[in-house]
């Protein structure tokens, strides 16, 4: 789990095609303090394992699901990345609660820059519109975010000046790619409802359920 506080941007080293995974080495230095092999590190709030760890750098094996539903599939070498390690149970939850799973991949529509922010418009793949409220949370390519304005096939955020100047959202202009993580709490509680939403129109009842008055119990 992470919380969405980006801890350094790192710098993408390698990346060795395997043909359906790459291997993915990143520069970095304070994510790797007390980092051992098999932990987790979000890289653009995608979560991965670390497989090496060498100095100043370290490893991870990205299989071909990673490469299709994140941005990840273009990473190169000279790539700023936003890294932040696992969350530990004596750190502040800074952010929201981020698992490092992305839901879908959206695109930089606009940017509206200001003296003291910048107003940046996403959009929203698939159903992810359900997710989001205004000030509610998202994650951003691993930032956790809040949403000015949801709307139904985009939202958009505002970036103060510590975000623009530590994330990869400082310099993500209109036409890139961003990973999109919704609040897990709203997709949890989605499931909980769905149990005691009203069955469509015709549907037949659970073959095991009756009524609690029926002739057979009175009998």
């Amino acid at each position: 789990m992470f919380t969405g506080i980006v801890e350094e941007l790192g710098t993408v080293a390698e990346v060795v095609d395997q043909g359906d995974a790459i291997r993915l080495t990143v520069a970095a230095d304070t994510v790797l303090e007390g980092t051992g092999l098999g932990d987790s590190i979000s890289v653009n709030g995608c979560c991965l394992t670390v497989s090496e760890l060498g100095e100043g750098r370290w490893t991870a094996d990205l299989m071909q699901e990673t490469l299709d539903k994140t941005s990840l599939r273009g990473v190169a070498p000279g790539d700023r990345v936003n890294l932040e390690r696992a969350v530990t149970v004596d750190k502040r939850l800074g952010g929201h609660i981020v698992q490092g799973h992305v839901d879908g991949v959206g695109e930089v529509l606009s940017r509206t820059p200001s003296e003291h922010w910048d107003v940046v418009e996403i959009s929203l793949p698939g159903d992810l519109d359900r997710y989001l409220v205004d000030k509610g949370s998202i994650t951003v390519d691993g930032v956790s975010l809040t949403v000015v304005e949801a709307r139904e096939d985009s939202f958009t955020v505002s970036l103060i000046p510590e975000t623009l100047a530590r994330t990869t959202l400082g310099s993500r202009r209109v036409g890139d790619l961003v990973n999109l993580e919704a609040d897990v709490i709203a997709k949890h509680v989605e499931k909980l409802l769905g149990a005691y939403a009203p069955a469509p129109a015709g549907a037949h009842p659970h073959p095991h359920s009756h009524h609690p008055h029926s002739h057979d119990e009175e009998e």
